[in-house]
């Protein structure tokens, strides 16, 4: 059973989902919301109480100002106000993409209120050595929306993330819903930018009481979140845990997803 909820944090509305019984798992992507992680959530909900949310701006959570910046900090602050909602001292973090670099930026400004923490396939371009080159590609991808639309930059994103094409949607594709189609235009507009831009404070992440797992998908070599991946795990010292599947294993293998999941947890 699934029980849905509604927060107020500072210039938001926040909708949650909670599912499950047993020790706290935050589950949490950026910008995919609470639906996105469902599957994989109904699978771990046998062992954990499973809290999944629309980030900021993404689906059921409203913005007072639409023309806010999406920043792995500020999400940070509202995951943290989630767990007070929920009489929680501390959780277990599961965070994907830009979920992950969310969850970085939890156990770096509220390390009291993570357990453990993992990572998967977060996009920290900054950390690349051809960094300059990745700068350079998310402008043009955030120019290209701006100047030509969603097809057009979901292409260059794809293409500069590794996918082929065959895997970069166009118009003629099953036809987004407008939510999906509002919450695309606000990931170019205002969040991708701040995401892979964010820089991880390796010292603070080593030396402070959260153990942070960084988790790759087994089929994910081809991907840019490979190399990024990587790089956070040699920065911090940590071993990558393989999951199962490519970047969204965890929708698309959700029950060998929660297996693997909760026995690193264990």
């Amino acid at each position: 059973m699934t029980s849905t909820h509604t927060l107020t944090v500072p210039g938001a509305r926040l909708h949650y989902e909670v599912r499950g019984a047993g020790p706290l798992l935050l589950v949490m992507g950026s910008p995919m919301g609470a639906a996105a992680f469902a599957p994989v959530a109904d699978a771990l909900a046998a062992a954990h109480t499973v809290v999944t949310h629309d980030p900021r701006g993404i689906a059921g959570s409203r913005l007072d100002d639409p023309e806010q910046e999406s920043t792995p900090e500020l999400r940070a602050d509202d995951v943290a106000a989630l767990l007070d909602a929920l009489g929680a001292e501390s959780a277990d973090v599961f965070g994907s993409s830009g979920g992950a670099v969310t969850g970085l930026a939890l156990a770096e400004r509220h390390p009291a209120r993570v357990r453990t923490l993992v990572a998967h396939e977060p996009p920290l371009l900054e950390l690349l050595p051809d960094v300059a080159e990745q700068r350079a590609a998310v402008e043009d991808m955030i120019d290209t929306f701006h100047r030509e639309g969603l097809f057009a930059a979901w292409r260059k994103f794809m293409a500069n993330a590794g996918y082929g094409e065959d895997d970069v949607p166009g118009p003629a594709d099953e036809k987004p819903s407008e939510q999906d189609l509002a919450d695309s235009a606000r990931f170019f507009a205002h969040e991708l930018r701040g995401t892979t831009r964010y820089v991880p404070d390796a010292a603070a992440l080593r030396s402070g009481p959260v153990r942070v797992v960084v988790g790759l998908g087994a089929e994910s070599g081809r991907l840019i979140t490979r190399r990024t991946s990587t790089a956070l795990a040699e920065l911090l010292g940590t071993p990558l845990v393989e999951f199962p599947g490519e970047h969204a294993g965890f929708a698309d293998r959700p029950a060998e997803f929660a297996e693997v999941l909760s026995k690193v947890l264990a």
